[in-house]
């Protein structure tokens, strides 16, 4: 790899920003434009009411815009019995982006989620007609009765990937933050609508990784070696079929270290490409991909234009310059009311520069 890169400025396709106004909302959505990034498609998942529609999606993204005008919010609707076909119209109409499908109990604020999406019929068909993107959170809930625990549940999603491509096989699909060679085999199936994104954090860390540091504890949850490798080697050779999506997730760190179950997500936004670049080191060193493999044009791709097209955006005219352990990652961003702690906090990390 090289010590510099000259790239255009990134799109993130999947973060989370909690609610604006807020007090995580002020600390993070500032971090976006000087980590590279001028695009984040975000979230819906809020708490205690998700956006399930149009105006509050609207209202969202006009909060979003008060703490930073400089970045374009894409928006998202909560995938949830109140939506209906007409309600997916006047969503292309007003601009939203996708729709986000949780599987109820799976993850953060998931627990309005989908339990099957045969009662979603005439909704995914009207967003096969608009071209609204369907996103899925890929895993199913953790059943000790069925077997089902986080290192596992992506997998058993997988078969319902498969049926919704089946039953619409013009409507886009996103199957998010993939973490296993399985999903990753399952994205390259399909055609040009069925993409994957993947996440900075996943590209480093494992299963002893997230099971030793609460910080590193996210849904789904990093896996093995192997799938680690899968993940690396599809970044280089995606070829638009997968793109950046951190799946940055903040918390304050009360609800990482107090009492209670650990909130499941990393929180990478403010260094998310030296993330990816430094998890691509470290994988040349393991053998994992070849130094060959990291081209500029498979980081431009990963980083900003396959996501742009996918979503029908045209392709980014700024650049922006990274520079290998030109910065170090932040201990914690505070503010009166909260406090994050970053990945790989306290590490050399590349830094980015706007030209």
């Amino acid at each position: 790899m090289k010590d510099t890169y000259t790239l255009p400025s990134a799109a993130d396709m999947h973060v989370h920003l909690r609610n604006a106004p807020g007090p995580i909302a002020s600390l993070v959505t500032p971090t976006i434009r000087p980590a590279g990034i001028d695009t984040v498609f975000v979230m819906p998942n809020l708490a205690p009411v998700p956006v399930t529609s149009v105006d509050a999606a609207l209202e969202y993204k006009s909060a979003l815009e008060a703490i930073d005008p400089s970045v374009n919010y894409l928006m998202s609707l909560y995938l949830h019995s109140s939506i209906t076909p007409e309600e997916i119209a006047n969503a292309k109409k007003a601009g939203i982006s996708g729709v986000k499908a949780y599987p109820k109990g799976a993850t953060t604020n998931s627990q309005w989620g989908v339990v099957s999406f045969e009662p979603f019929d005439e909704v995914l068909k009207a967003m096969e007609k608009e071209g609204i993107v369907l996103n899925l959170h890929g895993e199913v809930p953790s059943d000790s009765k069925e077997g089902v625990t986080v290192m596992n549940a992506e997998s058993r999603f997988l078969p319902t990937l498969r049926s919704l491509v089946g039953k619409y096989p013009k409507l886009k699909i996103v199957l998010e933050h993939c973490t296993t060679g399985e999903a990753v085999e399952a994205v390259r199936e399909f055609g040009e609508d069925v993409v994957g994104t993947i996440t900075a954090h996943h590209l480093s860390l494992l299963v002893d990784d997230w099971s030793a540091n609460v910080h590193h504890y996210c849904k789904p949850s990093a896996k093995s070696p192997e799938d680690r490798r899968a993940l690396l080697q599809a970044v280089v050779s995606s070829k638009g079929k997968f793109f950046l999506g951190t799946d940055s997730a903040p918390h304050d760190i009360s609800s990482k270290k107090g009492k209670g179950n650990t909130a499941a997500g990393v929180f990478t936004q403010p260094y998310a490409l030296g993330y990816v670049l430094k998890a691509l080191e470290e994988g040349i060193a393991r053998g994992d991909i070849s130094d060959s493999d990291v081209t500029d044009e498979a980081l431009a791709g990963f980083f900003s234009s396959y996501g742009r097209k996918f979503y029908g955006l045209p392709p980014s005219d700024k650049k922006i310059l990274l520079k290998k352990d030109g910065a170090t990652v932040e201990e914690s961003l505070k503010s009166e009311q909260a406090e994050i702690v970053p990945y790989r906090a306290g590490e050399k990390i590349w830094s980015v520069e706007w030209l």
